[in-house]
Formats: C-alpha cells, structure tokens, sequence
C-alpha cells in the first residue's frame, strides 16, 4: 500500500517536472540605426508575471556565455534577458577585438545608456514580465555598465556584478542609486586589485548606496567563465566553487528585495 502510494507520488514528481521547462527565445532589436541581438530565458512552468533582470556580457560581446546565466537565472524563477551593447554580430573571443568592441561601445555614454534602455524597453514589454521588478547583472564589462546606469538613476532594484570593472565606474551622487548594489569580486583578481575595491567602498559609501561586497579566495578575473582559461589572458581563469557561490548569493539577494 505505502509503495504503491510513494510511486505514485513519484511518478506524479516525474511529470510535473516534465512540464518544467525553460523556454528561450532570440530577440532582435535596435537603438537608433544599430541592429541588436537579444536572448531571453523563462520557466514556463511559472504562473504570472515574475522580475525580469538585464544581463550584461563581458567585454566579448553577447556569447554563450551571457546567454546561459539568463537561462540559470530562468531555472530560479525569473525572466532573464541577455542584452547586447556592440551590435549584433559583434563578440569575440579574441582580447584585441574585445578591446576595440567595448571602446566603439563606450566612447559616447549617451549611446550606453540608449543601448541599456533598449534592453530594458524589450525586457519591460515581455508578457512575464513584472515591470516594477527589474535588476541588472554584468560580468566584467557589463559590472561597469550596469553600476553607471543604476548611478544615472535607471530604476533597477537589485544591481549584482560579477568580476566587475569597478573602476569604470562615475561620479555616485547621493541618492542617485536606488536598487541594494551586491558586488563580487576575485581576491586574486589583478584586473580588479584591492585598491580598487577600496575606492569603489568609499565611492559607494560617500553617497549612501545599499551596498555588499563579497570577495572569494582563490579566484581571478573572469571566475564565472568556464572559458576563461582558454583566453590565453593569465590574469583570467575559471573558479567552479566561486562561481556557484557568487550565483547563489545573487538569489539570496533577490529573494529579499524581488517579489
């Protein structure tokens, strides 16, 4: 009796996860002339609108790797949206053309953050889509981006950077950022040294900002890229244990402030 009653309650377990299924779906679009390209991830085993997070690429451009943490942040419960701020067609794997990519990208601010919103329009007009319920993720070139645009008041509630060019950031005022800020770095990060997490604290501080800085031993730039070894950079490699870490304490996060 009590067997037949636990596989049936198994069987049942089996097929309701069968119905659990992340769905993801490329999205173009644009800003002004310039032809974007977007990926978005959701579980369509959620009912109704949930929060919807931007996420922004490395200095590489809009890869894989971007894609997949929207799709993890999908598997958690959310809408996520892979954002693109080069152009579609515009990721690389080598550091010159990263190099070239992000400065055509960032030498006019008006345009990063006309690219940023977007995004955000895009991710804003999806069917499951809570529209007061948006944060911003980046990794690397993307950690700068999303801090400045929470800095120029973009309305984000949850701002999270994963081995973030934290020196890229701007002048903070007071108020400014209105979201909780949670940044991850590399303690073995050469890109990112103390001294620069130092400044981005005191920078965060002056203005008041709801923020946390968590730094893991062991880990360099890049440490959520499985493929950062392959870059041929040293100051890149992947940390499996920094990685998960860094992604649960980013749901941790949301769960307090994204409802």
């Amino acid at each position: 009796m009590f067997r037949r009653v636990a596989l049936t309650l198994s069987m049942l377990a089996i097929a309701s996860a069968a119905f659990a299924e992340v769905k993801t779906k490329e999205v173009e679009y644009k800003q002004g002339d310039t032809v974007l390209q977007g990926f978005v991830a959701w579980d369509d085993a959620v009912s109704g609108k949930r929060p919807g997070v931007l996420v922004v690429h490395e200095w590489w451009g809009h890869n894989q790797h971007a894609r997949n943490q929207a799709i993890r942040l999908a598997t958690a419960g959310y809408v996520g949206f892979a954002l693109d701020m080069y152009g579609k067609g515009k990721v690389t794997t080598h550091p010159d053309d990263a190099m070239k990519f992000m400065s055509e990208a960032t030498k006019d601010p008006a345009v990063v953050k006309a690219r940023f919103d977007a995004a955000l329009s895009v991710l804003k007009a999806d069917s499951h889509v809570d529209k007061s319920q948006i944060a911003a993720i980046g990794y690397c070139f993307g950690g700068g981006v999303v801090l400045n645009m929470a800095a120029q008041g973009e309305p984000l509630v949850a701002i999270v950077t994963f081995h973030g060019a934290l020196g890229a950031l701007g002048n903070v005022a007071p108020g400014s950022i209105k979201g909780k800020v949670l940044v991850q770095t590399g303690a073995d990060d050469p890109m990112v040294p103390p001294a620069a997490v130092d400044a981005f604290k005191a920078k965060m501080t002056a203005a008041g900002v709801d923020y946390k800085v968590i730094s893991y031993p062991g880990a360099r730039h890049a440490f959520t890229n499985p493929d950062a070894d392959k870059a041929g950079m040293p100051a890149l490699s992947y940390n499996a244990d920094a990685d998960q870490k860094s992604f649960a304490a980013m749901i941790d996060l949301f769960k307090t402030v994204l409802h």
